[in-house]
């Protein structure tokens, strides 16, 4: 599971202002119980040290939770001026699943999950569309596509699912989307 994790780490595009893993948990047996191992790194750390100390706590009914972060479009609306657009720093989770993690929710999940949050950032459905939105929401989109691309040429995975939590499909609401910004 770690050479895996790492493998995807080392394609993702992290932010230029914080680059590396912030925070590291290790949950046992189930989410329901009490954490193993928790660090949080205030200055960020390198992949390989985060996945080092992970190590330690190898085995099968655990799943390792890495949040790290990465540089999205969002909009900035100050007072009464008009909205500017500033690449910030967005949460990303990688969730390891070991085979005895949860009654096996690997099954579900696979074996690693990566979480980018809302889909806000890839959509931005209440924002009125500009030439400018529509620069940015490409912009997005293509960091997504390109890291899951760059995934699954270099990192030798057997599938991928493009999910969200909100109602309806995102690989549809983002086919919808970008059609209109064609």
């Amino acid at each position: 599971m770690v050479p895996r994790l790492l493998s995807l780490l080392k394609q993702f595009p992290f932010s230029a202002q914080k680059s590396g893993v912030g925070y590291l948990a290790v949950h046992s047996v189930s989410w329901n119980e009490p954490l193993l191992f928790e660090q949080t790194f205030d200055y960020r750390t390198d992949p390989e040290r985060a996945l080092a100390l992970a190590q330690e706590f190898l085995h099968e009914d655990n799943a390792y939770e890495l949040e790290v972060l990465w540089d999205l479009w969002t909009p900035v609306q100050e007072g009464d001026l008009d909205q500017t657009w500033e690449l910030t720093p967005q949460k990303v989770k990688f969730i390891t699943y070991g085979a005895k993690f949860d009654d096996a929710a690997y099954q579900q999940n696979g074996h690693i999950q990566v979480d980018f949050g809302l889909d806000a950032p890839f959509l931005y459905e209440e924002v009125e569309f500009t030439p400018q939105v529509e620069q940015r929401i490409k912009a997005n989109v293509h960091k997504l596509v390109n890291f899951t691309n760059t995934v699954e040429r270099n990192c030798g995975i057997t599938g991928r699912v493009l999910w969200s939590e909100s109602e309806g499909n995102l690989a549809q609401k983002l086919i919808n989307r970008l059609q209109k910004v064609q």
